[in-house]
């Protein structure tokens, strides 16, 4: 059966008049005759018959009758419905924040005061290649060759943070050979900046004796502050230290920096308000350094 057969056939069975019908769908008389009696062939019964000068529903017309109400109510609000989905996506963004979530939720509520009829879909998976902008770290990125994607690349060097009344405090910067029996204060080994201070101490000749490690930023930094130990401070992406209780020392050997990724990903291309949104996010980064 062809969804074309069971239009005209419902358009008949509503009618019960083959000439009205025809005219009501802008089609030749013959051609529908021809359609019904094929859709009659290939089902193997009578679904109309002769009464008087009109044509009535045989039972088994009846039958499919009752049977494609709702099937065809379903197929007459899908072009609808998928112009609803579609304004709908149009302004849903779907970001996956794999670093900086702290500067993602700022930009994500600097954006909604001038745009509030967008909604954010905020996801956090390796995988998610289902989103429209992936913000992620790593310690040195290469751009990939003829991708459809756009990429924003916003590099920072990497303080070691001490304790205020710290011997190193006064320091104009330091070697990480030095921090080899230190105790360190880190973010939560699934984060991607974990990964990456922990290549720099590995570098440095050293593994470093993690004695607490935290997903929140302001319980590294508290925690430093009360001379717990020592940690890792990004320059620009984390909020400035407390300069009561804490002190960033540039770093000479290794060289500690990262990059932060801002990806739109290339089906998303002609997302409007993803682009604006990735433009928004590039011009939000690169104030952070003014």
């Amino acid at each position: 059966m062809e969804i074309l057969q069971l239009k005209y056939f419902c358009a008949l069975a509503d009618s019960q008049h083959v000439t009205r019908t025809a005219e009501q769908l802008r089609i030749a008389q013959p051609s529908l005759t021809q359609t019904i009696r094929r859709l009659e062939n290939e089902l193997g019964v009578k679904l109309f018959m002769t009464s008087g000068r009109n044509i009535v529903l045989t039972e088994y017309g009846k039958y499919l009758r009752n049977k494609l109400e709702p099937v065809m109510k379903a197929l007459n609000e899908i072009p609808e419905e998928l112009k609803e989905l579609s304004g709908e996506r149009e302004k849903l963004l779907r970001i996956n924040v794999l670093a900086a979530s702290n500067l993602l939720t700022d930009a994500i509520i600097a954006y909604q005061r001038q745009h509030e009829d967008v909604r954010f879909q905020i996801l956090q998976h390796n995988e998610a290649e289902n989103s429209d902008i992936t913000v992620f770290t790593c310690e040195a990125f290469r751009q990939p060759q003829s991708v459809r994607d756009r990429y924003y690349i916003f590099s920072e060097e990497i303080f070691l943070a001490v304790p205020k009344n710290s011997t190193y405090a006064k320091y104009e910067s330091i070697s990480l050979r030095e921090m080899a029996d230190k105790k360190f204060i880190a973010l939560a080994g699934s984060k991607g900046l974990r990964s990456i201070c922990d290549k720099f101490c590995m570098n440095a000749g050293f593994k470093p004796n993690v004695i607490f490690e935290s997903d929140s930023t302001s319980a590294v930094k508290n925690l430093i502050g009360a001379n717990i130990g020592v940690g890792f401070w990004p320059h620009y992406t984390w909020e400035k230290p407390d300069e009561g209780s804490m002190a960033l020392i540039p770093i000479s050997d290794p060289r500690c920096r990262r990059d932060i990724i801002i990806r739109l990903h290339g089906d998303s291309a002609e997302h409007k308000e993803a682009v604006w949104y990735f433009d928004f996010l590039t011009d939000f980064f690169d104030k952070l350094k003014g």
